[in-house]
């Protein structure tokens, strides 16, 4: 079973912050958030992943809401994985990237500089923007965008990231003293990507990540349509992603997912390729259920109303969520990604609870047995699609949204 942990400003209930130990005066420093990814690694977990946007968070579905009881404000994912990574060794890092307004070409070698910073532990969890309020933030056109657009925009976005981190070969540096030559020029690659959406030459400036291709995951909210047309969150997941996050609120619901998904993999000609799908789940864990219940119930009293989202809440003891996660893992999940309701409560339950007892079942790591996030989930490093075969010259661009293909693993 593979297990990964989001992390969100205090936790994902709204009054995680006002919680004992909650330590809300360091949101905003590198040291908490070095702290959090050290007790998930500690737990052997696989990733973790950092939430953000391009606006303050908000109750109210378009703009600030005016609250004031509540966490807002949020440090940049990506800089923040990237300060983390090296008081780290093993753990996956995926910070979140919104691509409705940002350009791929800056998010391709910020992920790459983020795989290299850690050695080959990077991945990005894509999102897009529905709300009108971070288009204001940039001014570049008409927002919201409609939704099947949005996501059609994403799967492009992904698929311009992906040629540009190939648009090294792995042996385009040469790095040779004697003879001055540090690149072989002829082994870095146009990548000509014109599309609705973006038209980039490339090649990057950033060399090859370690991992070749970064992992790139997606959320899908639960009920979202879009896998079998190909559109929508699911239809990311399903053409473009090495991981997708499922929210569902029991086994039917994510075995209803996991089955649409896989159809519209074999429908897109890509049901061969490595997919990992992860159900999300809200966790509030304590030695007994009744004591997490009243802690759950004071939590949403204080912020006057429960925790949010679309997932499934779980409240209890860790025996018990190991139950429901084995439950849950035959609708044909790879793994959970957990939500802390209280970071400063419910991580260190989640690494010293559940881990312990999913030993004790035999499901999970007793140590970790790769150095690249790859390697943690299983996933062959894949070759670049410029690279010409040895011998031979290096062939034409892939068509559009074609998928690198992918060789053994090479030995770490």
């Amino acid at each position: 079973m593979h297990l990964a942990v989001a992390l969100d400003g205090a936790g994902r209930h709204p009054a995680a912050w006002r919680e004992p130990g909650a330590r809300p005066g360091e949101l905003f420093t590198a040291r908490y958030w070095a702290d959090a990814v050290a007790e998930a690694e500690a737990g052997l977990l696989d990733f973790v992943t950092f939430e953000d946007s391009l606006a303050l968070q908000s109750s109210a579905p378009d703009g600030p809401d005016g609250r004031t009881d509540r966490v807002r404000g949020r440090l940049d994912a990506v800089l923040t994985a990237a300060r983390v990574a090296p008081l780290t060794r093993h753990i996956g890092l995926v910070p979140t990237v919104t691509a409705t307004h940002t350009e791929p070409f800056h998010i391709s070698k910020a992920i790459a500089t983020l795989d290299h910073v850690s050695r080959g532990r990077a991945g990005l969890s894509v999102r897009v923007a529905h709300s009108a309020s971070e288009g204001r933030h940039f001014g570049r056109r008409a927002v919201p965008l409609p939704d099947a657009e949005a996501w059609e925009e994403a799967a492009d976005h992904v698929e311009v990231v992906r040629r540009l981190w190939d648009s090294w070969d792995d042996d385009a540096e040469i790095r040779d003293v004697a003879t001055g030559r540090f690149i072989d020029r002829d082994k870095l690659h146009h990548i000509d990507f014109a599309g609705r959406h973006f038209s980039v030459r490339g090649p990057s400036i950033t060399p090859r990540p370690p991992q070749g291709q970064p992992l790139v995951s997606a959320a899908a909210a639960a009920g979202a349509p879009g896998a079998a047309d190909g559109t929508g969150a699911r239809g990311l997941i399903a053409r473009s992603a090495d991981i997708g996050y499922l929210a569902a609120r029991d086994a039917g619901a994510v075995r209803a997912a996991v089955a649409e998904i896989r159809r519209a993999r074999d429908a897109a000609g890509t049901g061969a390729q490595p997919l990992h799908l992860f159900a999300d789940l809200t966790v509030f864990l304590d030695e007994d259920a009744p004591a997490a219940d009243a802690r759950r119930s004071r939590l949403d009293a204080l912020a006057g109303a429960p925790c949010p989202g679309d997932a499934a809440v779980f409240t209890g003891t860790a025996t018990h969520l190991a139950d429901l996660l084995q439950d849950w893992r035959t609708a044909g999940l790879s793994g959970f990604r957990l939500w802390p309701g209280v970071l400063a409560h419910d991580l260190p339950a989640i690494t010293r609870s559940l881990v312990p007892e999913l030993q004790r079942r035999g499901v999970f790591r007793h140590a970790y047995e790769a150095g690249t996030l790859r390697g943690l989930l299983g996933l062959p490093r894949p070759s670049g699609r410029y690279a010409a075969p040895p011998g031979r010259y290096a062939p034409a661009p892939a068509a559009r949204l074609a998928v690198p293909s992918r060789t053994p693993e090479e030995a770490s």
